[in-house]
């Protein structure tokens, strides 16, 4: 099997599939003016109200035209974001509102819908505190990237030109993040998915998988590169990628089947976390596998000096 003699065609398929997400976080972001992705309270700051009815559940419009009714320039709730959660509830995100305004509007639900409310959840977030979690959110990624690209610096010092197995780290790595962030856009888009508090977890969690299973791969390549000295550089790493093979495809089924069947079985409050798991992991399986030792050819090679050269004509 060599995977390295189609690495262009690899990495190919990894920008047509980036592509579409980046469109989508352009799409997002002429829509709603906020962003590349649709952010959830805990980035932006609102409220969070999720409500069951113990008798027929209204409309979707019978609970936007209560939340304007409620509306006033203090609290300024009026056309909410409201879906549906299971078959008799719904989880309603505004801007922020009050303790005593989530008490009025529940009290009028029940009066004007006639049906007993169960609150499942209230969280509020102010603006404020949603900025500076935002910021929080991406310094964490930064650090994440500079924290790996040294230590993968440090781990394979051993070997010639250490800093090419940070890079060929890092840029898969990237791979997956735009990947995650272009399935979150399309999502956003079409669903109304919002990113918030878990999809920094899943983001983060996906980062961790991507780049353990690549230093799976350059370990067996630090292996070989000692072992198979006569053979040459894209062979051996070939030859380390297919060693791996088994135990990355393995290893990451097993998550991607769990997570599967949470997809498919688990609640509502977590289907959206999941999946997003689930693309990232699979993501980064693929970019580990088809990207990173890649790269380490490319570099080894210094391919790039030929990609803008013209062709010499056969003779």
């Amino acid at each position: 099997m060599n995977i390295i003699k189609n690495r262009y065609v690899y990495f190919l398929i990894s920008l047509l599939v980036i592509i579409p997400g980046i469109v989508f976080m352009g799409l997002n972001w002429s829509r709603s003016k906020t962003g590349p992705l649709p952010l959830g309270i805990d980035f932006r700051g609102g409220s969070l109200l999720e409500v069951q009815f113990e008798g027929p559940r209204p409309k979707l419009e019978e609970i936007a035209l209560l939340y304007k009714d409620f509306s006033t320039a203090v609290e300024p709730i009026a056309e909410p974001v409201i879906q549906p959660l299971a078959e008799d509830a719904f989880s309603i995100r505004s801007k922020t509102m009050t303790d005593e305004t989530k008490g009025k509007i529940i009290s009028e639900m029940e009066k004007r819908f006639g049906s007993k409310i169960i609150l499942l959840n209230f969280t509020s977030v102010s603006p404020a505190i949603g900025a500076e979690v935002t910021r929080a959110a991406g310094f964490a990624i930064l650090f994440a990237a500079a924290a790996i690209l040294f230590y993968i610096w440090w781990a394979f010092r051993s070997v010639e030109h250490p800093y090419r197995y940070g890079t060929a780290a890092i840029l898969p790595m990237l791979h997956d993040v735009f990947v995650v962030l272009g399935t979150e856009a399309i999502l956003g888009y079409f669903l109304g998915w919002e990113a918030d508090a878990l999809f920094l977890t899943a983001l983060l969690t996906v980062i961790g998988f991507s780049v353990h299973d690549t230093i799976v791969v350059f370990d067996r390549v630090r292996e070989n590169s000692n072992i198979l000295r006569r053979i040459d550089y894209e062979t051996m790493v070939n030859h380390s990628i297919v060693q791996t093979l088994d135990r990355s495809i393995t290893t990451q089924l097993t998550v991607m089947l769990t997570l599967f069947a949470l997809v498919l079985f688990g609640g509502d409050s977590t289907r959206h976390f999941v999946l997003i798991l689930l693309v990232g992991i699979f993501s980064g399986t693929y970019s580990s596998i088809f990207n990173a030792a890649p790269i380490l050819v490319v570099c080894e090679n210094r391919e790039w000096t030929t990609w803008f050269k013209p062709k010499a004509n056969a003779q």
